[in-house]
């Protein structure tokens, strides 16, 4: 059976690896390029912050072209949706038919995404969709992934939680309210090693440093958001 030309959205986090580590076990796709955005200033990725670099062995390691979009620094939904949409268009291109991504259940965000590529004619893939953060995460214990935590907010887990590993030990200390999973962007990670990578991947943290975002929501207000980097390095 001809398998579906598709991109996959990669974060360079656990929810990417996990769900890259599904799709290809379904044997369903042919994905011919890893799609990441970054910031344009800091050459980071935009939420994780892992740096380009390290974002392209990563995607040498797997296998698997990246195919990097530049975001303006504080850039808006208007300014992602016009990169996003020369992405596609570049991939459409190519015969690409699909978009996989590794979300869970935040239902606006797949709207978002549904919405958006549809106007290209591109359907969206959710490998891990439609379980809990508890059964998403269970999976990811036993899968032979490893990641550590690279971003938190800092009013959550705050700067203790960065360069923990992600293990049995570290989902059974976080505190109450904290979502196991980081899905409510209590924290993001890096993944390093596992099934999907042929070697793991070298880094090093760097000296963590905190940074600051006014984010406008929709009743008008600015809202100040307050996160914690681990400032991962090449090794």
């Amino acid at each position: 059976m001809e398998r579906i030309k598709a991109v996959f959205n990669w974060s360079g986090g656990k929810d990417s690896a996990h769900a890259l580590l599904r799709a290809q076990q379904s044997d369903k796709y042919e994905i011919v390029s890893l799609l990441t955005t970054v910031n344009r200033e800091t050459r980071r990725s935009t939420m994780h912050g892992i740096p380009l670099p390290l974002l392209q062995v990563q995607a040498d390691s797997i296998g698997i072209p990246l195919h990097v979009v530049d975001l303006t620094p504080k850039g808006n939904m208007e300014d992602y949706g016009a990169a996003m949409s020369r992405a596609v268009a570049h991939f459409k291109a190519l015969d690409v038919t699909h978009f996989i991504f590794g979300d869970i259940f935040l239902h606006d965000v797949r709207k978002y995404r549904e919405q958006q590529l549809a106007l290209h004619g591109i359907e969206v893939v959710e490998p891990l969709w439609g379980k809990t953060s508890e059964e998403v995460m269970a999976d990811f214990l036993v899968s032979g992934l490893r990641t550590v935590v690279v971003t938190t907010m800092a009013d959550g887990l705050g700067a203790e939680a960065i360069g923990r590993e992600i293990d049995r030990d570290f989902i059974g200390l976080l505190p109450d309210g904290i979502d196991p999973n980081g899905e409510n962007g209590e924290y993001h990670t890096f993944c390093y090693d596992g099934p999907i990578f042929r070697y793991p991947i070298p880094f090093r943290q760097g000296e963590p440093f905190s940074q600051s975002y006014d984010i406008r929501l929709d009743d008008g207000t600015v809202k100040t958001y307050s996160y914690w980097f681990a400032n991962l390095k090449e090794r």
